[in-house]
């Protein structure tokens, strides 16, 4: 495990001078801090902490109207506008669910939250960020012009956290996990597989099974996961697009998934990002981070669930593609057909399994 470096607040805040051309989350790293304690540095001076707990915040959110809801892990970021209506509140696990906004929230991960605001380039930037215990990102809601500034300092005024130290007690960083798997439950694990009726039962078999997901794609065999050569990546965004077909993408981390559900327009390659650059929508991977890529097939009572799926050399998945069904139209039997379409990695050059 690993904890941030403790800096004090006016440590951090003098070091930012000095590096203003860095994003925040760069200059943390640079810093060894996490993002949670370069925001809080900055309390009483554009910051103010705001209870964290996503059934407390999140209702309030509707309030703001048109915002940019951000979520990333170390590989991908995905950006969406629209306005957080229909929350669903939940102990264990939350959601929002619009066209716009589609996200999963797992509140034991949310541990602080800040109203920012920030002189930037285009003006004051107006923001809440969400962290978890150990200071990482969780997840951030942008301002936009269009933004209510009326129900910002609404939400302010009655969420404002008692404490409002410049300093945060931080939790060490749990490592990620590495892909963990018993071949010698491989059969037990194919014959359960094939009697999924719902995706959701997947995570309640690998556990039972002492299995994680990656572990369980590296012993399961076909037809239910095939490894991917890592370039594949590129060749499956430029299909979708030029199909003109309806996905859905999702990125998180531990505390929040978010999801876009629609087409891929504008795909733009800059160095080693694959960007995605659509009105509404924008996501940025980071194609060398991409160590592991495998097509998974799971049963459900709709039909077979095809998907793509990225991991980085730690065993931890970047990000998912699904085909999408809506009432309009149907896309999962061409994005079946782009899965199937993709080369098979060869078999002797598949990863290592940790046996549990």
């Amino acid at each position: 495990m690993t904890k941030a470096t403790p800096v004090s607040a006016e440590e951090i805040r003098a070091a930012r001078t000095e590096h203003s051309e860095l994003r925040d989350r760069d200059f943390a790293a640079k810093l060894n801090i996490t993002e949670a304690q370069l925001v809080a540095a900055y309390t009483g001076a554009g910051v103010i902490r705001l209870l964290a707990d996503p059934n407390t915040v999140f209702p309030r959110l509707q309030d703001l109207g048109e915002v940019m809801a951000l979520t990333r892990n170390e590989s991908c970021v995905i950006e969406k506008v629209g306005t957080y209506r229909h929350y669903q509140s939940g102990e264990h696990a939350c959601m929002v669910l619009t066209p716009e906004i589609d996200l999963r929230l797992f509140p034991r991960h949310f541990a602080y939250a800040f109203a920012v605001e920030r002189e930037g380039k285009k003006g004051l930037a107006r923001s809440i960020q969400f962290f978890d215990a150990a200071g990482d990102a969780v997840h951030k809601v942008h301002l936009r012009e269009a933004s209510n500034l009326e129900a910002w300092d609404s939400l302010i005024a009655d969420l404002a956290h008692d404490d409002q130290a410049d300093t945060l007690e931080l939790a060490e960083r749990t490592p990620p996990e590495a892909a963990k798997a018993d071949p010698e439950k491989a059969e037990v694990l194919r014959q359960e597989w094939a009697k999924m009726t719902d995706t959701h039962q997947f995570m309640r078999l690998t556990s039972k099974l002492k299995m994680n997901r990656l572990g369980a794609y590296r012993i399961v065999g076909e037809p239910f996961a095939r490894p991917l050569p890592t370039n594949t990546v590129n060749t499956m965004l430029d299909a979708v697009r030029d199909q003109e077909i309806e996905v859905m993408i999702f990125v998180g981390n531990k505390g929040c998934i978010e999801i876009h559900g629609g087409p891929v327009r504008h795909l733009r390659e800059m160095g080693p990002w694959q960007n995605i650059l659509d009105p509404g929508f924008d996501l940025h991977l980071r194609l060398d981070h991409v160590a592991e890529v495998w097509a998974v097939n799971k049963p459900t009572k709709r039909g077979d669930a095809i998907s793509y799926e990225a991991f980085d050399a730690n065993g931890t998945i970047i990000f998912q593609v699904f085909g999408r069904r809506t009432e309009e139209n149907d896309s999962r039997p061409a994005w079946n057909a782009i899965v199937a379409s993709l080369p098979s990695l060869e078999a002797e050059t598949t990863a290592e399994v940790e046996t549990a």
